[in-house]
């Protein structure tokens, strides 16, 4: 049969072979910001199970832009060649390396959720004083964030352009900027987490001031040949925060500068939101982006199923599909997708007696 999530996807010179990309995902396994054997072989797993791009999970800019302790970090050349195994690995088996930048700003500085739930880590136990856009903390036990000044402002933005430019150096083909879940650049634009009273707070206009110029930034840096996109969370899920209506508004202006692809997600800003999670509940973000802006889009959120997938690509509510616990729990799950909807794919020579 004809599949449409098996079909290839076009986007500036790089050609995904499908539309199943694996989302980000914290393994919060690394010391002093560098991945290791665990994320050689976490990631390049997907590359071998059929996945067209295998993102890398957020990868923190600065030190403090961790979340935790054990995040990845590519703010030193250092970093470079550490990354370059792993781009090498996941190209030599047909799948795109891509790599999300972050800066953690409030959420920063906690423990791995294995240990004491990820709470927030004192500067006595290896923690640090998170920044933010206001001095505004995530939750009743997080700490008092110090809000940014124009200086930590400006440092932000060339901290994500030579992340970026390291990224390259790195081997990655995909970049994508974390604007979502609640991290530095969402808390910019919610007016939930932003009450500054200068140009990067108040209007829309001003809270879109930072990502924006982060986006400008990462463009120069990132060659023109090569995918950007942009991970949003498109609603705040609470009355009088960030909404669709903003993403839509930010989505059109990300397009101009040259972002080649919008991540739909959502929520993640405050601890109270009630998001009414089920089955691909946050598809119509993406559809709804992708219409009025006329940019592609990639729907994420509770999509497991083959069937699923594919409906969501054929219909035209998204370009991709991005999967993050699905493909924890299942690394081959293009596999098994192109066989539940009898699409013959090559498998690796390795696995081929697996294949029927």
């Amino acid at each position: 049969m004809t599949s449409r999530l098996f079909s290839t996807l076009h986007l500036r010179e790089i050609t995904f072979k499908n539309r199943i990309f694996v989302s980000p995902m914290c393994q919060y396994s690394s010391l002093d910001g560098m991945p290791n054997d665990w994320h050689l072989v976490h990631l390049g797993s997907r590359a071998v199970g059929g996945a067209a791009l295998v993102i890398v999970e957020a990868t923190a800019v600065s030190p403090e832009g961790r979340i935790s302790p054990m995040d990845s970090g590519i703010w030193s050349p250092e970093h470079v060649p550490a990354f370059r195994r792993i781009t090498d690995f996941i190209k030599g088996n047909g799948a795109v390396p891509g790599i999300q930048i972050a800066h953690a700003g409030r959420k920063a500085s906690t423990d791995a959720p294995w240990r004491d739930n990820g709470k927030p880590l004192p500067e006595d136990a290896g923690g640090w004083q998170p920044i933010a856009p206001s001095s505004i903390p995530f939750d009743e036990i997080s700490p008092i964030p110090r809000e940014m000044t124009l200086r930590d402002i400006d440092e932000i933005v060339s901290q994500f352009e030579e992340a970026a430019a390291r990224s390259l150096d790195a081997g990655f083909q995909v970049l994508e900027i974390h604007m979502a879940h609640g991290y530095l650049l969402h808390e910019f634009l919610s007016p939930l987490s932003n009450k500054r009273s200068d140009e990067y707070g108040g209007t829309l206009e001003n809270r879109m001031r930072l990502p924006l110029q982060v986006a400008e930034g990462v463009r120069r840096v990132w060659p023109d040949h090569l995918p950007l996109f942009v991970r949003l969370s498109c609603t705040d899920w609470i009355e009088g925060g960030w909404d669709l209506s903003d993403s839509i508004e930010l989505s059109s202006h990300l397009k101009q500068i040259g972002v080649d692809l919008i991540d739909c997600s959502s929520g993640a800003l405050v601890p109270y939101a009630k998001i009414p999670v089920a089955p691909g509940y946050q598809v119509p973000f993406s559809a709804a982006i992708r219409k009025e802006v006329e940019i592609p889009t990639g729907a994420v959120g509770l999509i497991t199923h083959s069937v699923q997938a594919e409906q969501i690509i054929a219909t035209g509510q998204a370009d991709a599909i991005l999967m993050a616990r699905e493909f924890l729990r299942h690394p081959y799950w293009p596999l098994d997708a192109a066989r539940e909807l009898h699409v013959d794919i090559p498998w690796p020579n390795q696995y081929a007696r697996a294949k029927r």
